[in-house]
């Protein structure tokens, strides 16, 4: 089969290597559809500890497939289903495994990260994925590329899940990327008021607007506080999400929070860069809420997968441009340069 081998810093290549047996207890998924990640991109523009061109690792943990093959102590899925996979899983045992969040455990795995994954013509998922529900049958009528597409969606929604959106909230996303604009899309779905996207790129920002018009535009800079007290008569935003890792939005994000809100800090920062300046006045005098969140659980990912499927969040627009695993350093370039949203890895 052909797979995307990372081989080192800024070193992808395409390679012949054999399908993945598969154990007793593990699932062939035949890959029909993927996408590109900030973690394949930092990968990608950095290397990964262990990887070389004699240890390659295949990338991609957003993709989606049909089953080719099932191990002999397999139940509950069937050659020719078609699935989406959640690609983190746990040891099953610990106490975050049992209550529901196995991306959490200290000894989880995740497939395109610690095992190899979607950017390859077969994907072997473990039976220790298989045993812990991490394959998902796609709803009816819904395309390998939307499936696909449960994974980032998931993340956000956990951050939804965590922080929390209510009916009436103003909400202010800053980073006007694939995350982002999904930040956008879930705050909608909540019943949020106002939504506003901040981005130092109007381009950007318009691509948001065309997607879900309801999606105001913030310009990012010297007078965007200013600006953003203007909007909402001085009240800010009940919930700012950072959906870019730049350390100075953190320092922003309390500013723009008004009184008894909430900040998300969505996405860590590079490895170095991660102490940031914060103003902690900003959180005690207007009594701030401050998250994080990381992933998504077995349960968030089912969840988007109907989500999508009902079109309560209508994933497609984010889907700009497709291509075939030949144009993985293509899609990986596209995505650290902001060029369009998602780009479909297509597999005949």
């Amino acid at each position: 089969m052909k797979a995307a081998c990372l081989t080192g810093k800024e070193s992808i290549v395409i390679r012949d290597v054999p399908v993945p047996e598969i154990g007793p207890g593990d699932v062939l998924v035949k890959v029909k559809s993927a996408f590109v990640c900030g973690t394949d991109v930092r990968f990608f523009l950095n290397g990964k500890a262990g990887v070389d061109d004699a240890n390659p690792r295949v990338l991609g943990h957003e993709f989606a497939g049909v089953i080719e093959r099932v191990g002999a102590r397999v139940a509950g899925y069937t050659v020719g289903m078609n699935v989406a996979i959640a690609p983190n899983y746990g040891c099953g045992i610990c106490d975050l495994c049992v209550s529901g969040h196995s991306e959490m455990c200290a000894a989880s795995e995740a497939l395109g990260v610690s095992i190899d994954g979607g950017f390859a013509e077969y994907v072997r998922i473990p039976e220790a994925a298989v045993r812990q529900g991490n394959i998902s049958q796609i709803p009816e009528g819904l395309s390998f590329a939307e499936a696909a597409l449960a994974e980032p969606l998931s993340c956000v929604f956990n951050a939804y899940e965590k922080i929390g959106i209510f009916p009436g909230d103003t909400v202010l996303v800053i980073g006007s990327g694939p995350i982002g604009i999904m930040h956008c899309l879930v705050a909608l779905m909540a019943g949020a008021t106002n939504v506003y996207i901040s981005d130092i790129s109007e381009q950007r920002m318009d691509l948001a607007r065309s997607i879900d018009s309801r999606i105001r535009k913030l310009v990012a800079g010297e007078s965007q506080l200013r600006e953003f007290k203007r909007l909402t008569n001085g009240k800010l935003a009940n919930l700012v999400i950072t959906a870019a890792s730049v350390g100075a939005i953190q320092e922003q994000a309390f500013a723009l929070a008004g009184q008894n809100g909430r900040v998300m800090f969505f996405g860590g920062l590079p490895s170095g860069k991660s102490v940031v300046q914060l103003d902690t006045n900003e959180i005690h005098y207007k009594q701030l809420l401050v998250g994080g969140t990381t992933r998504q659980s077995l349960a968030q990912y089912r969840k988007c997968l109907e989500l999508i499927a009902s079109r309560a969040i209508d994933i497609r627009p984010i889907i700009t441009s497709e291509g075939s695993l030949d144009d993985i350093v293509q899609a990986i370039l596209e995505a650290r340069g902001g060029v369009g949203l998602k780009r479909a890895i297509n597999f005949s």
